[in-house]
């Protein structure tokens, strides 16, 4: 089944990282998003906001560019924040564990074209795209997964 893509568009860096704020609540372990967009798009913006609002102890959310993974404990359980830009081939990425994560942690996958036949059939597609200024930004959410349904329902509102 594929749902109809829902986009909100989000005018600051603040609103965007409301958006995660709001959608990161949401959020169960099993949930993987897949950020996709060019660079500077806003994909790491929206991570460490969505990251931090879920931490019980404040600390730094790095990009994960360098480290490729970086692993959280927050209140909906173990998150993992993944930058699979430099990597080039599948083998990779089951280097690092993620497809265990998938099923147990919630998985936030930044470059998921990378991912090839590893990428979660249940997974939320997130699209940024850049808006009519500078600092806005276009967000299309895509599922084929209905446990999305209930998550989104209200997308344009966060």
């Amino acid at each position: 089944m594929v749902c109809t893509p829902r986009t909100v568009t989000v005018g600051s860096a603040e609103e965007t990282a409301q958006l995660a704020v709001a959608l990161g609540v949401r959020l169960r372990p099993g949930d993987t998003l897949l950020l996709d967009g060019a660079v500077g798009a806003g994909k790491t913006h929206f991570a460490r906001h969505m990251i931090q609002s879920l931490l019980r102890e404040p600390e730094d959310v790095p990009s994960p560019t360098f480290t490729l993974v970086q692993t959280y404990d927050t209140s909906s359980g173990s998150l993992w924040h993944a930058d699979l830009y430099r990597l080039s081939s599948v083998y990779e990425i089951e280097e690092l564990g993620l497809s265990e994560a998938f099923d147990t942690a919630i998985c936030l996958i930044e470059w998921p074209d990378r991912l090839g036949q590893l990428t979660p059939n249940d997974a939320l597609f997130l699209r940024f795209t850049q808006g009519a200024t500078d600092d806005s930004r276009i967000v299309t959410a895509r599922w084929t997964d209905p446990k999305w349904n209930a998550p989104l329902q209200d997308w344009n509102a966060l």
